[in-house]
């Protein structure tokens, strides 16, 4: 597995609940750039239209030796993911009021583009501290247990 581009921000402004994997529909110049590793999910989000999940503004850069004339660089992405997963991801957003969050893009064995999403509800200004907090406690600990 080859990981391409990660969003670290995602489990840093959201709690992540569940996680499913999904495809992409892509053309063949964008998944050449893909493999120079030219692109950013810092700026995406995941996006419901009539029962499908769009990746939106993802930025993928042109592949230098590709003759696509019209090459949009952040168009809009369609996801291909199962029915059962859709219905559940769908309605915990509808009903529950979660957030579609992409964490993480990569090849999978077979060198095909898979997006790791993750449904979950937005942090408040306190859980970001209380994490941040635990997480230098967490590196000052093992800093103390490896100095004595």
């Amino acid at each position: 597995m080859k990981i391409i581009a990660t969003n670290r921000r995602a489990t840093y402004d959201y709690e992540i609940s569940l996680k499913f994997d999904a495809g992409l529909v892509l053309t063949g110049s964008e998944v050449k750039s893909l493999r120079v590793n030219s692109s950013s999910i810092k700026e995406s989000y995941v996006d419901d239209k009539g029962n499908e999940l769009w990746l939106c503004n993802y930025f993928i850069k042109k592949y230098g030796l590709s003759s696509d004339k019209n090459n949009n660089q952040t168009r809009n992405r369609k996801l291909l993911i199962k029915k059962k997963e859709l219905n559940k991801i769908l309605g915990s957003v509808k009903k529950d009021g979660f957030s579609i969050v992409p964490i993480n893009l990569y090849f999978n064995e077979k060198g095909l583009v898979k997006l790791n999403i993750g449904i979950g509800k937005g942090k408040k200004k306190y859980d970001k501290r209380e994490s941040q907090k635990l997480k230098d406690w967490n590196k000052n600990k093992l800093r103390l247990l490896k100095n004595s």
